[in-house]
């Protein structure tokens, strides 16, 4: 092992990194910082692992203003940490933290990813199978535990457009899997299909659904979800198998 103690975790450091962030499309700032001892490192221990970014930006769209992962107690294989690589000898578990902001929740709504989901699904509207396709989703996070959600959509088949306005409360699923959205109340539009509102909860349920961040090895399911003015703040378990490096 090199002589100064640091310079193995910072080789480690640098290929997390480099690793983490070949897998997003976009990255404004991005800290790995693995605390290991010399002696530890050599047999294959790492105290712990922990991940700091900003603006992290995912396929289809879906941007994390701020992660904070943190692990601990992590086995490695030693030869290649030596070689400069992270390689985990078993699964293990630790803790996140995604904070997601109004603007982009926005952002996702109005990706090809999320428009393209919507218009493949048809849906009932006073008796006929039509085809929705959201001309403009302005999404809110007003406080008071809640979302708020206005949207023009167009039914393709009879051109005709809608307002759909709603606000609901997030609840996290039994399993951690989902988001999902509870007392669903209507803005003043007049209900033209349950079915309409419905095709637009699922799809707010879809972007909160932290399976759409998961990296390479590293799955997060939520725990808790605070709703605040303007940001959502995802509590989640990590199920870290391995932690992709360069």
């Amino acid at each position: 092992m090199p002589e100064n103690p640091g310079l193995g975790e910072q080789a480690l450091n640098k290929a997390a990194e480099i690793g983490l962030s070949s897998q997003l499309d976009e990255v404004e700032n991005l800290d790995v910082n693995i605390k290991a001892e010399p002696l530890n490192l050599v047999q294959g221990q790492v105290e712990s692992v922990s991940i700091e970014g900003e603006g992290l930006v995912m396929q289809q769209d879906l941007r994390m203003e701020e992660l904070e992962m943190d692990v601990s107690s992590v086995a490695i294989n030693p030869l290649s940490a030596a070689f400069g690589t992270i390689e985990l000898t078993k699964p293990t578990r630790g803790s996140a933290r995604v904070t997601l902001i109004e603007e982009d929740i926005n952002r996702a709504f109005n990706s090809e990813y999320i428009r393209s989901k919507l218009q493949s699904q048809k849906i009932h509207v006073n008796g006929q199978l039509l085809t929705i396709d959201p001309q403009n989703v302005d999404f809110r996070l007003p406080g008071n535990g809640k979302v708020a959600l206005n949207a023009t959509v167009l039914l393709k088949e009879t051109n005709e457009t809608h307002k759909v306005a709603f606000s609901a409360s997030p609840r996290v699923s039994q399993n951690g899997q989902a988001v999902t959205l509870e007392n669903v109340e209507y803005g003043d539009t007049q209900e033209v299909s349950p079915e309409l509102t419905k095709a637009l909860v699922d799809a707010t349920s879809e972007i909160l659904d932290l399976k759409n961040f998961d990296l390479d090895g590293i799955a997060l399911r939520v725990k808790s979800i605070q709703v605040e003015a303007g940001k959502l703040i995802l509590q989640a378990e990590a199920y870290v198998e391995k932690i992709p490096s360069a």
